[in-house]
């Protein structure tokens, strides 16, 4: 009955749409810039592939606090946005670009000088830690621009300047693709300059969204009263990625400890998780798109269409990943081949790609109700739910099944896939609940 009445009301069906196809736009954008980056890696060696691999995972747990801010930056400035309140909503997004800013410039440092300790107190192979070493602190010079870019956009997002965002994005996308390849295949820098051309993209872009934000902007006063509000929204999503991030080094350090093929398995985990990214990365943008769809619409004192709107955003972002998961199926093997020319590389990739997309809609499902938490500022919720689907199932079950069962790598597949739909239900329940209706953070408004 719920979801009749949704698809029969058009004018929220195509505010969703409106915000939520740019969105997955976007988040198109950057699957080409990864699946560019590992196609890129793959020229250098299955080691070089691997590397990356672990890098990029080690660069998100440094992106943590940007991340986690973005998501409080989002709920807050959405709601605060459509209720009008133009001085507190000046204050507030101002102030929390100027400790965006601090955090990012602190962490790239801490990137910078640690990044070879980081990497060489891991028990992984010798081979991976020498590359993954020099990509990781490249990286780190990059961190102070993307911290500002998640921000930027996620207050453009709230402030139905979606198109805008796509557009940074969009340069952002076609600069890095580019750079990749001739950085990488014609300098000196060789797999290196992949890292470059990320942090030279991410640069650029934070220059193009300056002009948007000085239109938002305008005589704002640094204030710690809406900081201390965006913190108690971010500490339990930036608990959240702690979590999740330490969670894929963990499976990244399981899956090294098989006695065969290890760093074969690596390589394809690595390319798995890229061409699975074509689908998860849409399930991220319905997932932001409901953020701030939820968050305007309670802003607006409108309980009802923002539980309907949720809803009906979950429903389309799911109706869109499982078209999406059809279509990587028939075509893994095919993206496969052209990420790696190692047979066994391909052969583990394709497997792990057919095992973890029988989750996949159940994924997104719980991705995108758990947006529209967030927009509600209930980030606690998703916090737990996350956590312990990650680290009371995944972790141990791979573990125990890989390792002390010697299962192997397909063991871990499995695994993640039944975290998925443990963290679907108990987010699903909290969703109907409604109690986020009712939380702390929407009534400051």
């Amino acid at each position: 009955m719920i979801l009749k009445k949704i698809w029969q009301d058009k004018t929220l069906i195509k505010e969703i749409w409106a915000l939520s196809w740019p969105m997955a736009l976007i988040m198109l954008f950057e699957f080409f810039i990864g699946l560019t980056d590992v196609y890129v890696a793959g020229k250098f060696g299955k080691e070089i592939q691997a590397a990356y691999g672990l890098a990029f995972q080690l660069y998100f747990v440094f992106i943590i606090i940007g991340m986690a801010l973005s998501v409080g930056i989002v709920s807050i400035s959405s709601r605060l946005f459509t209720s009008k309140n133009k001085v507190l909503f000046n204050t507030a997004v101002g102030s929390s670009l100027v400790v965006v800013t601090v955090s990012g410039i602190i962490f790239g440092i801490l990137g910078v000088l640690f990044s070879k300790n980081l990497i060489h107190i891991l028990n992984i192979p010798q081979p991976i830690k020498v590359y993954a070493v020099p990509f990781l602190t490249i990286y780190s010079l990059g961190f102070v621009f993307d911290y500002i870019l998640m921000s930027s956009n996620g207050v453009l997002r709230a402030c139905a300047m979606i198109k805008k965002s796509l557009w940074v994005m969009s340069v952002v996308c076609v600069m890095n693709v580019g750079l990749d390849f001739y950085l990488a295949l014609g300098t000196p820098l060789g797999y290196q300059g992949i890292a470059v051309a990320t942090v030279i993209s991410l640069f650029v872009g934070c220059v193009l969204s300056i002009p948007y934000l000085r239109l938002l902007i305008k005589n704002f006063n640094f204030s710690w009263a809406p900081i201390k509000e965006i913190f108690k929204i971010s500490w339990p999503s930036g608990l959240l990625q702690v979590f999740w991030q330490l969670a894929s080094v963990v499976l990244f350090l399981i899956l090294s400890l098989l006695p065969y093929r290890n760093i074969e398995i690596l390589a394809a985990l690595t390319n798995g998780l890229k061409i699975e990214s074509v689908i998860f990365l849409p399930a991220f943008a319905f997932n932001m798109a409901n953020a701030v769809l939820v968050g305007n619409w309670l802003g607006k004192k409108d309980n009802e269409n923002a539980f309907r709107g949720g809803l009906g955003t979950a429903v389309m972002g799911v109706l869109v990943v499982t078209v999406l998961t059809i279509l990587v199926i028939f075509n893994a093997r095919r993206v496969a081949g052209f990420l790696s020319n190692n047979p066994i590389v391909i052969d583990e990739c394709v497997r792990y790609v057919y095992i973890s997309l029988i989750s996949e809609p159940i994924m997104a499902w719980g991705v995108i109700l758990g947006g529209g938490l967030n927009g509600a500022g209930d980030t606690k919720s998703v916090m737990l739910a996350s956590a312990f689907s990650v680290w009371f199932i995944r972790i141990p079950l791979s573990y125990v099944l890989a390792i002390t069962f010697g299962f192997g790598a397909v063991a871990v597949w499995w695994s993640m896939n039944l975290s998925n739909l443990i963290q679907a239900a108990i987010i699903s329940k909290r969703y109907f609940g409604k109690k986020w209706m009712n939380s702390e953070s929407v009534n400051m408004l």
